[in-house]
């Protein structure tokens, strides 16, 4: 038997549950479309079916609640990867990266609430403003950064109009204009949830007035909570009722003692800055500039100044990878990153996304050793309103050592 609560600095021992702080905390993942990582890049066509179907049912089995279908401009099409998701499981939610420059608004709520129906209601989408304008370029996008995020504003508003009408409606905006459109195809349910993220200051602005759910690189816990509270500042600004949910992405590193965590993430660091150096794996990123993106900036910011924040916040890999996306990893026990998610739990996460650097093995190890940590710690909350007395047993193996 493990305890959180072996070692005092995991968790507090039965001490009060800050408001909000036992609230369902709900799992993303990435689903991943071949066995190349960035620990070890290998040639493929794309699409390894039956590595994508074993790793779409590793998710479901190991209760994930979502996995992110991610886009780029020479990646799979998430709508299509999305509808495979729906119809491979029977509870994970899929959520498709969605570029607005991409799809014509009405066009995407079509397919969205397509794939909705098909899933029984289980369709999420993320849109992506575009924090790079080489990236945009390469599918014909040319709008400056600020214009991209009011294309967004304009984009979320023309989703949710389209599955709600009774009737036809027309629209002459600054992005889109269309003439009597609809009704649209509607959703299995009444919506869709819409995810916005970002740092810039355009960003904040729209996810905090339109989102449903705002999501964040890792960071340090008080930077996030400083973050958290600029986007709840603005909903409560534009009158809104709810606040968006905050989501929270990291990199864990996880094995079965900390010495053997450090280790491993040292090892792993030094590989994907081979990988990263080579130019085998998202040669974009390697250009040798500094990001276009505020996102990556911030990254490489907090990297330059310390390696470790907080109880296992790595900034080491953001640092090899030249901030290339969500980069930041939780090094240490499945204890350690457990204890490290409930931190910012507390600050108001409520959806947290790991995924690993050893994509299907780490996805595997997380559902086994980390999920049922946080969720147990977090039904002890909800039934005493104290914490730190869980308890639970690690449950085989890690699947790294099986190789």
């Amino acid at each position: 038997m493990t305890t959180l609560t072996d070692r005092p600095e995991h968790l507090p021992h039965e001490q009060p549950v800050p408001a909000g702080a036992a609230r369902e905390v709900e799992f993303i993942s990435l689903s991943h479309l071949n066995p190349s990582t960035e620990l070890e890049p290998v040639p493929s066509r794309g699409i390894d079916l039956p590595y994508f179907r074993r790793y779409v049912r590793s998710l479901e089995e190991g209760g994930y609640d979502y996995t992110l279908l991610p886009y780029g401009s020479a990646s799979a099409d998430s709508f299509v990867v999305a509808a495979a998701v729906s119809q491979l499981t029977e509870r994970l939610r899929p959520i498709v990266a969605l570029r607005p420059n991409t799809t014509f608004p009405t066009v995407g709520a079509q397919k969205l609430a397509t794939l909705d129906q098909l899933s029984e209601g289980r369709a999420v989408v993320h849109l992506i403003s575009g924090g790079s304008d080489a990236e945009q370029a390469r599918q014909g996008d040319y709008l400056p950064k600020e214009k991209r995020y009011a294309r967004t504003s304009e984009y979320v508003d023309l989703l949710r109009r389209s599955w709600t009408e009774p009737a036809a409606f027309s629209h002459d905006g600054e992005f889109y204009r269309f003439d009597d459109f609809g009704p649209g195809f509607a959703p299995y349910d009444s919506t869709i949830p819409i995810s916005i993220g970002g740092s810039s200051d355009e960003a904040f602005q729209v996810g905090g007035e339109k989102a449903d759910v705002f999501s964040f690189w890792g960071e340090p816990l008080a930077d996030i909570k400083s973050q958290i509270e600029r986007v709840h500042g603005i909903a409560e600004r534009a009158g809104r009722t709810d606040r968006p949910r905050i989501w929270v992405t990291f990199r864990p590193i996880v094995a079965e003692t900390e010495e053997l965590a450090w280790a491993k993430a040292h090892d792993y660091v030094e590989k994907i800055g081979r990988t990263f150096q080579s130019g085998t794996f998202h040669k974009k990123y390697l250009t040798g500039d500094r990001p276009q993106n505020v996102g990556s900036q911030r990254l490489l910011d907090l990297a330059a100044q310390q390696d470790v924040y907080d109880r296992a916040l790595w900034m080491r890999t953001a640092a090899a990878t030249n901030a290339g996306g969500a980069s930041t990893a939780l090094v240490g026990t499945p204890e350690t990153v457990a204890a490290a998610i409930l931190d910012y739990v507390d600050l108001g996460a409520d959806l947290v996304s790991i995924r690993g650097y050893d994509t299907l093995n780490d996805a595997v190890d997380y559902g086994r050793h980390v999920l049922p940590l946080v969720r147990q710690e977090l039904a002890h909350r909800r039934a005493t309103g104290q914490r730190g007395t869980l308890q639970a047993e690690h449950l085989g193996a890690f699947a790294t050592a099986r190789g």
